[in-house]
């Protein structure tokens, strides 16, 4: 799914921000950190598309916040919040969801099952007038921050086709768990 983004969006690189906990999922059921950062980064290139702690290690939980540090901390960098379907689901549910989604472009990828009810739903319909191509979303994006406040200019989104990964965390934890490898 990075390296679908990376060609779909135009990318320079994505980072796996590997959360130290997801407030919206019970612990109970979690790897444990350690081994979720060690499966990301057996995905990850180390060039374009890289694994990271950088939540854990700047004491951010919620995705808003993580963002809000990150432009900060590098504002000549256009960030991208790239979603599997699911999350577009729940993105409601998140902490100040409106304003992350009015400050950063979105890229939501397939999610089996989800898909569908994704672009559907709540955030898709409240962002419905923002949405765009893919290959456009980061030229709309720079244009949106150039305007920060003025004209209240909002962060475009898009839907990125590609083949869906019928992989999840859940899955491949209960295989690794049969198998009697403990936590992915």
């Amino acid at each position: 799914m990075a390296e679908a983004a990376l060609r779909a969006l135009r990318l320079d690189e994505v980072w796996l921000l590997v959360s130290p906990g997801n407030p919206l999922k019970p612990q109970a059921g979690m790897a444990p950190f350690a081994h979720r950062l060690a499966s990301a980064r057996r995905i990850a290139d180390g060039r374009r598309i890289v694994a990271t702690d950088w939540e854990a290690r700047n004491g951010t939980r919620y995705t808003v916040d993580t963002l809000a540090v990150l432009h900060r901390r590098f504002p000549r960098a256009r960030f991208v919040l790239l979603l599997g379907a699911d999350n577009l689901v729940q993105l409601p549910r998140w902490r100040r969801w409106t304003e992350l989604a009015r400050r950063t472009p979105i890229a939501v990828l397939p999610r089996p099952g989800w898909t569908r009810r994704a672009l559907a739903g709540q955030a898709a319909r409240r962002l419905a007038r923002h949405r765009r191509r893919p290959g456009a979303l980061l030229v709309l994006a720079e244009r949106a921050a150039r305007n920060g406040g003025a004209g209240g200019r909002h962060a475009p989104w898009a839907f990125v086709p590609a083949a869906e990964n019928r992989e999840s965390a859940t899955a491949i934890r209960r295989a690794a768990a049969a198998e009697g490898r403990g936590f992915a």
